[in-house]
């Protein structure tokens, strides 16, 4: 029987990645302007935009004389804008954000005239369960995905939602090749026959490519297709709107109520959540700081912040996509993603120290902006030489009321030490405002260069191993023969332990302690600073070191009890469960043939991770750390990640490339490096508590 196949043209578009954005932005021209005359000489009838508005409206700021022709065809229904404002990677992104996406792109493409939207995630590398209920909220009742899904059909019920999977991707460039038209016909047949194991009657055949035109002459193309394949196909130009209409019965046969993480079909690159963690770190820091800025808008009621929150947030939502959050684009790239976070946190904090100004915070005033009460040690800085504070720092600078104040300019003179202090804060309301008040200087802390602890905490340094609550902690350090995309191990690497080289008590008061610890090899020295807190039921742990080598993989290790076999994690601000196969080692499990992605024991994270089973107890926070692998009864947290290329052809766990083989300096992660993490030991309240206390929305 002859089926029909719906074919949308459309083009996926980063907005950066092997090529950075200008250059992609000018080649967009093009293929734009190009798909615009299409579509009035109705040469193709309609254009899918690739689910996202970043792309039209960066077309839209070079291109201006053609939003009437835009709108136009946006009212024919000829072109498909949004959802969303840019394709973010699911994993490293918090519902705040993720809802900004929507909130943003929906705005702009219902004031152009779009009414037709579907959850078009086609190229992130996996998808979080989470993102249905949020499309819901949105009025969005449909999705299109790829990367993530097992063997399962072309149509089926994604956690009650209507899901397309592009059973060979959304990548399809055969129109544009300078193959024959029997040899295109025999390409086409060949793909037409994969999907149609997997549909029923109708099949969707995406055209287009990652950046790539439209050819002039597809329509004559497909006639001539349609043609040699007249007994088994017949091929229709159309929008995937179309097809879900005629498909609208098949969804419920086969149902999954879970994550899409299964790379058995296709690759979903999960390395990319531990390369580059400067990026990680930093959207995980602006992330929170335009939250905190916002709640602190809304508290005041000060719109005229408003178009610089949006600003910003669309600022944020760029780094966002998948190929630069992720780390696997040019150097210029990623310095360009930086520069974008470094404006992100000059907003933030200055909207943040004009509200503080208007409302005399200089009197040492505090407010708790989350939706739980607040206790426990916090730091503040001020020019001020105060008493009955605990002093643990200074530095030179201009004080920032200084700065914030329009009727004053620094002079040199105004140059100055800024101090920082300690303050204990008690059952600080939601929305409640104090005065921090000196404290008293009972303490349950106690230290020594062999240890640290309180009435919670107890870390030993005993025969050159540290035991937090008898629990092992080391790092240990693995040869990495990957790329951007995948950690590429090298068979029966054993990892190599660093030694501690030394230890030094650097802080001691009544209300945190410090101490300094070297690790060592024979190549770096890694400090790390452990600091614990009065009555603390968590252990904060900084590293800042120099990294001189290239091509590995360093780890902080946690030896639990018996073997983990399940991970709660979080994922867009909800603890999922993960389970593992604590035995697989994927040093004996590398693929031997193309197109095979090894399985990996990792798996993301965003703020944090618990393992709450009977004998395994532990929870980790982090601050940009968004990798864990299990293996046996060990928890990693990945530290660095350097590699030095984008899609390495002979990455050992990956036998196909997964984009060009360019070669990429910063990604070897060479210079000063940083990591931050917390640890402690408890249930998912414990979770909640701590992260609350890591993650606080009190300005002071």
């Amino acid at each position: 029987m002859k089926k029909e196949v719906i074919a949308y043209i459309h083009s996926h578009w980063d907005r950066e990645w092997y090529r950075e954005f200008e250059i992609f932005r000018m080649r967009l021209l093009r293929v734009f302007d190009n798909v615009l005359d299409l579509l009035q000489k109705n040469k193709i009838p309609c254009f899918y935009f690739d689910g996202q508005t970043a792309a039209l409206e960066d077309y839209l700021e070079l291109r201006p004389e053609n939003k009437d022709l835009i709108l136009s065809l946006i009212k024919r229904k000829k072109l498909f804008i949004g959802p969303f404002y840019c394709l973010i990677d699911e994993f490293l992104t918090d519902k705040t954000c993720f809802r900004k996406n929507l909130e943003i792109g929906l705005k702009y493409s219902l004031k152009l005239g779009c009414e037709d939207f579907i959850g078009y995630l086609p190229d992130t590398f996996g998808h979080s369960q989470n993102v249905v209920d949020i499309l819901r909220d949105y009025g969005i009742d449909k999705a299109i995905v790829w990367r993530g899904c097992g063997d399962f059909p072309s149509e089926f019920s994604w956690c009650g939602m209507d899901t397309v999977q592009l059973i060979r991707g959304y990548f399809n460039d055969t129109f544009s090749s300078n193959l024959s038209i029997e040899k295109k016909a025999q390409n086409i047949k060949y793909n037409l026959d994969l999907i149609a194991e997997k549909s029923k009657d109708i099949i969707l055949l995406p055209i287009g490519a990652d950046h790539l035109g439209v050819p002039i002459d597809i329509k004559e193309q497909i006639e001539s297709i349609n043609e040699i394949l007249k007994d088994e196909y017949h091929i229709k130009l159309g929008s995937p709107f179309e097809y879900f209409k005629k498909t609208e019965n098949n969804f419920k046969e086969f149902c999954w109520n879970n994550e899409l993480r299964d790379n058995s079909k296709t690759f979903v690159l999960q390395g990319c959540y531990s390369s580059r963690l400067d990026l990680k770190k930093e959207n995980v820091e602006c992330s929170y700081l335009l939250d905190l800025a916002t709640r602190f808008i809304k508290l005041e009621k000060e719109n005229k912040y408003n178009t610089l929150i949006k600003y910003a947030y669309k600022l944020l939502l760029k780094n966002q996509a998948h190929d630069s959050i992720c780390g696997c684009s040019t150097d210029d790239v990623h310095e360009e993603n930086l520069i974008r976070y470094k404006k992100i946190k000059q907003i933030a904090n200055t909207i943040i120290d004009e509200l503080k100004f208007k409302n005399n915070f200089q009197e040492k005033k505090i407010i708790n902006l989350s939706d739980k009460s607040f206790s426990g040690i916090l730091e503040f800085e001020t020019t001020q030489n105060l008493d009955g504070y605990e002093k643990i720092s200074y530095k030179k600078g201009f004080d920032k009321y200084l700065l914030t104040d329009t009727n004053k300019i620094p002079v040199t003179e105004d140059y100055t030490n800024i101090y920082k202090y300690l303050a204990k804060v008690e059952n600080l309301k939601p929305k409640e405002i104090e005065y921090l008040i000196p404290t008293d200087t009972q303490s349950d802390l106690k230290i020594s260069e062999n240890y640290i602890k309180n009435n919670f905490i107890n870390l030993k340094i005993i025969n050159n191993k540290i035991l937090i609550n008898k629990i092992p902690f080391s790092l240990v350090d693995f040869i990495d023969l990957g790329d951007s995309y995948n950690n590429g191990p090298k068979i029966n690497d054993k990892g190599k332990d660093f030694k501690i080289s030394g230890t030094k008590i650097i802080l001691n008061t009544p209300l945190r302690v410090s101490l300094k610890i070297n690790f060592e090899n024979n190549w770096d020295i890694i400090p790390l600073t452990i600091s614990l807190d009065s009555n603390s039921t968590f252990l904060k742990f900084e590293f800042n070191w120099i990294n001189s080598q290239k091509n590995h993989l360093l780890e902080a290790k946690f030896e639990l009890p018996s073997h983990i076999k399940e991970v709660f994690s979080e994922d867009m601000n909800i603890l999922i469960k993960r389970n593992f196969d604590s035995n697989y080692d994927i040093r004996k499990n590398l693929p031997d043939q193309k197109g095979i992605e090894a399985k990996t024991n990792t798996a993301p994270m965003q703020r944090g991770l618990l393992i709450d089973e009977k004998e395994n107890n532990i929870g980790i926070i982090t601050k940009g750390l968004t990798q864990y692998e299990i293996f046996q009864n060990n928890l990693y947290i990945p530290i660095l990640r350097a590699t030095g290329v984008i899609s390495n052809p002979k990455n050992p766990a990956r036998s196909t490339p997964a984009g060009p083989p360019i070669e990429v300096k910063s990604l070897q992660m060479i210079g000063e490096n940083k990591a931050e993490f917390y640890v402690f030991f408890g249930n998912e309240n414990a979770f909640n508590e701590v992260l609350n206390q890591v993650y606080n929305y009190i300005i002071l």
